[in-house]
């Protein structure tokens, strides 16, 4: 499942940084401190693995 915007793809790389014991739990705020505790290593890296190019920052919740 690709990132839908740069921003969801970001907040994926913190989050996995995270889980993988890179960088501590406590630095992540919002979107990818909700992705760490619900989403597994491989759903991460998933997201996280998603080219930017062509993705816009934000896309709006409807």
């Amino acid at each position: 499942m690709p990132a839908k915007s740069a921003a969801q793809q970001k907040a994926a790389g913190a989050a996995l940084s995270a889980k993988r014991g890179e960088t501590d739990k406590s630095d992540l705020k919002g979107a990818s401190r909700s992705m760490e505790k619900s989403m597994t290593e491989k759903e991460l890296e998933e997201l996280a693995a998603t080219r930017r190019k062509g993705k816009p920052e934000h896309v709006r919740k409807d």
